[in-house]
């Protein structure tokens, strides 16, 4: 199984990734961990990845274009655990989950 993790901090997830159940899952290829970096995939050269809230108001908001271009890409290809009667299937039957900022 795979997890793609998109986040504007990917050094978060190095230190529980070496630790215990995660630690022995990934050496024995049951799951894999791959944090990535949104700002990859930003197309100004601040790499910029949030806004201000549209109709103003205090605070920031991510902006929905990098997160696009990094679902898209991710989801291309396949895993290779998938099985065949499975790959034809848009992300390999990949399931995306967007966290709330409101915790939901």
């Amino acid at each position: 199984m795979r997890f793609d993790i998109i986040t504007i901090f990917p050094e978060i997830f190095n230190s529980f990734q070496s630790e215990a159940l995660i630690a022995r899952a990934q050496k024995k290829k049951i799951i894999s961990i791959n944090p990535h970096n949104l700002r990859k995939w930003t197309a100004d050269a601040h790499q910029s990845v949030d806004d201000r809230p549209y109709g103003g108001g205090a605070g920031m908001v991510m902006m929905v274009e990098p997160i696009l271009k990094a679902v898209m890409v991710l989801r291309k290809s396949p895993p290779p655990s998938v099985p065949p009667h499975r790959r034809g299937r848009k992300g390999g039957g990949a399931r995306v989950i967007l966290f709330s900022a409101k915790g939901k």
